[in-house]
């Protein structure tokens, strides 16, 4: 249900709500949050709550620290781990600065423009992300170790899997708080797991994945687990990827769909910094089904892009290769944008590749582009393209790249 001010209101003071966590994330998509009690809401909506934005890497300095949180009503969603007594809801927020312009490294603004663009052009994205992540047992000091909850395998069942019940848990919190888990399962590695989700309108679907890592960590540890989303917690074993479904509106002729795909690959390479942002993503790609060359194919997963066996409304192409470090705002921005490139310009799909590339011959490899095989080949790419300067704030660029 979406609320509007005057509903928040009325639910905050009939369902007993003591504190209302504003919600945001910083440029890398770590969530972030303040809390006000209910009386503060009111001027809130109508002004916004400040914090000092030095305290946030790459949010700015001493100089100029003040900026603005500006609750959107319409994310209302309580959090069930909390009390029934004294609820806790949360909101996520816009960011401005004191004289109401926007902030530039709000990932989520930047998204909803790129929303805006493409609804000019008559066209609406839509995403669903398939997230991995592990599980690890704690030390006698309640820290994270490096030892997996279990030894199952891809898709085993319970007992081998003891992550079966904390999955269970997590969509049913899911569930409570209006997102809707499409199904989950044990992945390939010693506790790992993998929870997917439906498609949703972009905005949505990355609001979804950003308190879905919130609600799994919260999950794993009340189980005496801690949560690992991180792109290759095990040196010999599978990293983390997150997967992200994608699709167009209206879906009304194959051109637009195979234009909107070659716009993607086309700017893999420069969007690699954003799906992949951090040293140890890069030992993930290439290995474990993770992509290493900029491809496609059809029900192929040593590509970077695959399309699913889907008809319909389930038409989709699958890009595999971000991971969870990613800040879903960022990466479906750049989505969409290049998605809109291919199908301005009428990119031409490339021919598929029909094999797989983990085990592919070197004179097919050597005529294939390579994705970046370090961070740092990735931020130079990013650096140099015209379509990343375009389109990402100069500011979000720095930090990244730490240019």
């Amino acid at each position: 249900m979406k609320y509007s001010k005057e509903e928040v209101m009325q639910y905050v003071q009939e369902e007993d709500v003591k504190f209302i966590r504003l919600t945001f994330c910083d440029v890398f998509g770590k969530q972030k949050n303040i809390a006000i009690m209910p009386e503060e809401l009111p001027r809130a909506f109508e002004y916004g709550i400040s914090f000092d934005a030095s305290a946030i890497a790459g949010f700015g300095d001493e100089t100029r620290s003040d900026l603005l949180l500006h609750p959107e009503p319409e994310t209302l969603m309580p959090l069930p781990w909390r009390p029934e007594h004294g609820r806790v809801v949360q909101m996520l927020s816009s960011i401005t600065h004191p004289d109401g312009t926007p902030f530039c490294c709000d990932t989520r603004s930047l998204l909803k423009h790129a929303i805006e663009d493409a609804a000019k052009a008559g066209l609406e994205f839509t995403f669903g992300t398939e997230q991995e992540f592990y599980l690890f047992t704690l030390d006698e000091n309640g820290k994270p170790t490096a030892v997996p909850c279990d030894e199952a395998g891809y898709m085993d069942i319970a007992p081998e899997d003891r992550g079966e019940n904390i999955r269970r848990e997590i969509c049913l919190t899911l569930e409570q708080m209006g997102i809707r888990p499409e199904s989950s399962h044990h992945e390939e590695g010693p506790g790992q797991n993998e929870i997917d989700f439906r498609y949703a309108d972009a905005l949505t679907a990355a609001d979804n994945a950003l308190t879905f890592q919130r609600v799994v960590r919260t999950v794993a540890h009340r189980n005496g687990l801690a949560a690992d989303f991180s792109p290759k917690p095990l040196p010999d074993c599978p990293g983390n990827g997150c997967h992200i479904n994608f699709s167009i509106r209206p879906f009304d002729n194959k051109s637009v769909f195979s234009s909107m795909i070659a716009g993607i690959l086309t700017h893999a390479r420069v969007m690699t910094a954003f799906f992949n942002p951090t040293e140890a993503s890069y030992a993930r790609l290439g290995k474990h089904k993770a992509p290493g060359y900029v491809s496609w194919s059809h029900e192929n997963r040593s590509q970077l892009i695959r399309i699913p066996a889907a008809s319909g409304e389930y038409r989709r192409a699958e890009l595999r290769s971000p991971d969870p470090a990613a800040n879903p705002y960022l990466s479906f921005t750049l989505m969409i944008y290049a998605g809109l490139d291919g199908i301005k310009n009428q990119i031409p799909l490339p021919a598929p590749v029909d094999m797989n590339l983990y085990t592919a011959a070197a004179d097919v490899l050597s005529v294939t582009e390579k994705l970046p095989e370090t961070f740092a080949e990735a931020c130079q790419a990013a650096a140099s393209s015209n379509f990343i300067r375009t389109h990402i704030p100069a500011k979000i660029l720095a930090i990244y790249c730490d240019i």
